[in-house]
């Protein structure tokens, strides 16, 4: 095993749900290709979280793209960071932004973005977009590959 997977605490084992956001650990590696500009990008088709007010559950479609610079996020920790939600009180654009920004300041990425493409809640879909900045030049960044609610259509 790489010197650089040594401190991962989550892969490879059995671990727990995360209670809140708040207590979700990330975990990062080195990025071996930091001499690089690349796209990452995860995908999470079926992110739920709570309506604050209600306590019913909202669903959405979340991709975060980034561009590494020293760091890479371990991808079991996102996914448990992601699952804390599911018991997460807060509104779409919180929810959306918060995991942005946390993403953000741990790995301190050359850029990320994210879509939040939330399913309706009271007949009104909710999508909510952020990024860090301009894409670093000539690095390949597909579109995002969700398309804008049609309803019935």
């Amino acid at each position: 095993m790489s010197d650089i997977y040594q401190n991962l605490t989550q892969l490879g084992g059995a671990t727990v749900m995360p209670e809140s956001p708040e207590k979700a650990v990330l975990e990062r590696v080195a990025n071996p290709q930091a001499d690089v500009s690349y796209n990452v990008r995860f995908t999470a088709p079926e992110f739920t979280s709570l309506c604050p007010m209600t306590g019913q559950p909202d669903f959405a479609h979340l991709v975060i793209d980034y561009v590494p610079g020293d760091w890479l996020v371990e991808s079991k920790s996102l996914k448990l960071f992601l699952g804390s939600f599911r018991n997460h009180g807060a509104f779409h654009e919180d929810c959306t932004i918060s995991i942005a920004r946390r993403l953000s300041d741990f790995l301190a990425p050359r850029w990320l973005r994210i879509g939040g493409y939330w399913y309706p809640r009271g007949g009104i879909p909710i999508d909510v977009f952020w990024q860090t900045g301009a894409i670093p030049e000539g690095v390949w960044t597909p579109d995002q590959g969700v398309p804008p609610y049609r309803g019935r259509g």
